[in-house]
C-alpha cells in the first residue's frame, strides 16, 4: 500500500489511451468593419483531404505546447510573421473517436495581404462571422459502431458473438457559403465557437 500511495499521491490524471495531438487557429480579421473567419482550401496535390476547407494547423511536435503548434502552423501555411498573429484565447478542445485531440485557438490576424504557401494551400476564403451567427447548419448524425472482426476472442466475453457492444454517434455539421462547403471538424469547431459567442450575447 505504501508503494501505491507514493506513486499516486499528488498525481494528476490524464486522458487514457494513445492520442496524436493537433492544434489549429480560428483566424479572425477585420475588413471594412466586418469580422471574418479565414479558412484554407487545402492544396489539391496533398495526399490527405485535398481540396477540403480547414483552419490553419497541424500535428504537435515534441516539446511544443498546443498554442506553439497552432501559431507555427499558421505562420507556415499563411506565410505570416509572428507579429501578424495575436492569440486571443483558447477554445474548448475536442477528443475524437479517431484517436486524436484537437486544440483550437482564437487568433486575430493583422496582415491584410495573405499569400498562402502553395505547397499546402490552394487559396484562402474569408467568411463573415455574421454568416455563421445567422446560419443554421445542415446536421447529420453519423453512427459509430464496434466491428470486432473474426479474430476477436468472443469466447472470453459473456454472450460471445451476441455481446451487445456499445455504439455512439458523431454530429456532422455542414455550412454552405457561396460555392464552398465547410464540414467535418472544421464545421464542428465553428459551431462550438459561435455557440460560445451566443451564450454571452
Amino acid at each position: 500500500m505504501e508503494k501505491v500511495e507514493r506513486i499516486f499521491k499528488g498525481r494528476k490524471g490524464k486522458i487514457m489511451g494513445d492520442f496524436s495531438e493537433s492544434a489549429v487557429t480560428i483566424p479572425l480579421c477585420l475588413e471594412k468593419g466586418n469580422l471574418n473567419l479565414i479558412f484554407e482550401v487545402r492544396a489539391l496535390n496533398l495526399k490527405h483531404q485535398p481540396g477540403d476547407i480547414c483552419f490553419p494547423g497541424g500535428k504537435m511536435e515534441y516539446g511544443e505546447s498546443p498554442e506553439d503548434t497552432a501559431v507555427r502552423e499558421t505562420m507556415e501555411e499563411l506565410n505570416l510573421n509572428r507579429e501578424d498573429i495575436d492569440v486571443v484565447g483558447e477554445m474548448d478542445y475536442a477528443v475524437t473517436p479517431y484517436n486524436f485531440i484537437m486544440y483550437p485557438f482564437v487568433c486575430r490576424v493583422k496582415s491584410e495581404n495573405i499569400i498562402p504557401s502553395k505547397s499546402e494551400v490552394d487559396h484562402i476564403i474569408k467568411v463573415p462571422l455574421k454568416f455563421f451567427m445567422e446560419s443554421i447548419p445542415l446536421i447529420y448524425e453519423m453512427p459509430v459502431v464496434s466491428m470486432p472482426g473474426e479474430k476477436f476472442p468472443y469466447n472470453l466475453v459473456v454472450n460471445g458473438r451476441n455481446y451487445k457492444f456499445r455504439s455512439g454517434k458523431i454530429t456532422e455539421y455542414f455550412y454552405q457559403y457561396k460555392k464552398y462547403v465547410i464540414w467535418g471538424f472544421t464545421a464542428y469547431i465553428v459551431k462550438k465557437f459561435t455557440d460560445i459567442i451566443k451564450e454571452y450575447n
